[in-house]
Order: C-alpha cells, then sequence, then structure tokens
C-alpha cells in the first residue's frame, strides 16, 4: 500500500470512508472502531490490514487511516480532540468525498506547507507531495502517540515467554483484577494464569488468560483451541483473554463476537492499556501548531485591518 502510480498517496483514498463509518457509527468513535468498521465494509483483506513497514514497524493501514483523519482535523470535517476519540464536526456530517476531493484536500495544505517553510529553495508542489508522501509512509501523527507503540511493542516482543505472562499478570492487576496466578508452563494446558476481578462488593468475575508473543498474526486454529480449552477447563470461570503482541484476523474477531466468555486483546489494543496506566513509559506533552487556527490570518490584508 504505498504511493499510487499517478503520484497519489494511497492515505488519501481514506478520507472518504472516515467520514462515512463515523457517520455509521454516530458521529463519534475510537480509531479500531473506525478501522475496524471500514475494514470490514470495504472487505480489505488480512493481509492488507495487518501488513507493517519494513523500517518502522509500523501497521500501513492504521497508519494512513491516522493520516488521513489528520487531514480532515485541518479541513474541520473532525475536531481536534485530545481523549482519543474521533467526533464529525457539523460540516464533517454533511461532507461526503469522492478520492479527487480527498487529493483536492491534501494538494491544498501541501501549498500550505510549502508557505510555512522559511527556505526559499523549495521545490515544486509536486516534489513537496512526494516529501511528504515519503515522511507519512513512515510515521503517524504525533498525536496518536505512535512515538510509543512502536517501541513498546518492540520491547514487548522481546521479552521472554514467561516474562511476558508475568507481565500480563502485572499489567491486569493495574486495572484491579486480584488474585492474579501464573501456572507452571508445563503443566498449564493452555492457561497462563487466572485473576478475579470485583465487579462490586457482592459479584465477582473470574477470568484466565493466555499470552502469545507474536509479530505477526495469531493463526486463528489458536483462538479455537483457546476456545477449547475454556470449554474443558476444569476450574470455573466466566472470562478467556487472550493476550497477544500480534494480531488478529477477522475470523478471530467473528468467533468473539459470538462467544460471550472470549475476550481478544491484540498489541495495539494491547500498547493502549499499557498507556493509560502508564505501566513500564513515560508520557510527554508536545505542543504543535494549530493550522487551522491560523488559516483565518493568513490572507488578511492591511485594508481589513
Amino acid at each position: 500500500m504505498g504511493k499510487k502510480k499517478n503520484g497519489k498517496t494511497e492515505f488519501v483514498k481514506w478520507f472518504g470512508p472516515v467520514l462515512d463509518a463515523l457517520r455509521d457509527l454516530g458521529g463519534s468513535a475510537k480509531p479500531r472502531e473506525i478501522t475496524q468498521r471500514i475494514g470490514l465494509h470495504l472487505n480489505i483483506p488480512d493481509e492488507i490490514l495487518n501488513e507493517r513497514y519494513e523500517k518502522s514497524g509500523v501497521l500501513k493501514f492504521q497508519n494512513q487511516v491516522a493520516w488521513a483523519r489528520q487531514y480532515l482535523v485541518w479541513e474541520e470535517l473532525l475536531e481536534s480532540s485530545k481523549h482519543g476519540i474521533w467526533t464529525l464536526t457539523n460540516k464533517g456530517w454533511q461532507t461526503n468525498l469522492s478520492e479527487n476531493q480527498a487529493h483536492e484536500i491534501f494538494i491544498k495544505w501541501v501549498k500550505i506547507f510549502q508557505e510555512l517553510r522559511e527556505k526559499k529553495n523549495i521545490g515544486s508542489v509536486e516534489t513537496e507531495a512526494q516529501k511528504i508522501i515519503q515522511t507519512q509512509e513512515q510515521t503517524e501523527p504525533e498525536n496518536t502517540q505512535v512515538s510509543i507503540r512502536p517501541t513498546l511493542i518492540d520491547v514487548l516482543q522481546t521479552v521472554s515467554a514467561t516474562g511476558f505472562e508475568y507481565l500480563c499478570g502485572r499489567l491486569l492487576r493495574e486495572y484491579d483484577f486480584e488474585n492474579v496466578e501464573i501456572t507452571q508452563r508445563s503443566h498449564d494446558g493452555g492457561i497462563d494464569g487466572y485473576a478475579t476481578l470485583k465487579i462490586n462488593p457482592f459479584v465477582s468475575l473470574s477470568v484466565f488468560f493466555q499470552c502469545k508473543r507474536y509479530k505477526g498474526t495469531v493463526p486463528t486454529e489458536k483462538v479455537q483451541a483457546f476456545i477449547g480449552v475454556m470449554e474443558t477447563n476444569k476450574r470455573s470461570v466466566e472470562k478467556g483473554l487472550l493476550i497477544t503482541t500480534g494480531t488478529f484476523a477477522k475470523a478471530a474477531y467473528e468467533i468473539e463476537k459470538s462467544n460471550i466468555k472470549l475476550e481478544l486483546i491484540d498489541g495495539e489494543k494491547l500498547v493502549e492499556m499499557f498507556e493509560k496506566v502508564e505501566l513500564g513509559v513515560n508520557p510527554k506533552v508536545i505542543y504543535e501548531p494549530d493550522l487551522t487556527f491560523f488559516e483565518q490570518y493568513r490572507d488578511k490584508s492591511k485594508k481589513e485591518g
């Protein structure tokens, strides 16, 4: 999913689908909900959904959708939320974008970036667009906090298998799980740990979890096998958590929908969980110019003053 032969970036084609997905989801949603909705609605193959850039390790599809969102914010079609929720503006609710219209928006902002640069030797719009394309293919917008995610995933994938199990146990404790028990690997029968979550003074939820360090997609048969373990395990539990540093196929999520006991936690969600409780990560505050705010002052003349 790189550049098209006509010079347009692939990410431009997601401008319209992002708006459509948000309308379908009631006007606001988390990034995961939006990418899943687009993937299902357009029947995007798993190999494309889970493809990564070789150098950065960033997921291509999610990266491109994140950049599409950034341009939609600049265009005032989406609100600039600081809480990880993408929300349509009134203008966004009423806007439908073709790919050509989306490309016009991209070129508009390329020209703005040109003018903002102080160097006098900047190239043509096409040259500047290609530079932006190359940058976006390897990075994500800063406000998606991707500066943390690839590094954190790399770290999680390098810990030992047993270490990852204990780390997941630690994470569950951060989310108020109690009685966290890591099983002996040689006798776990496919279960890596048990825990309980106190819902209220009267009700507790018993869970067991399995941890898989993957760099790719967890085979769907592994998910099915985990369900088999849930059904035959002697200990009575209400939920089974399958936690991975990799991804799951669409078929796995369909299985999850039909099984109330199963909860799938992929690498992206796992990172969000670490970030939310600030476990093993150091938060950073980054300030950047709000280009939409300054746009209203760009073309004002002295006469207007």
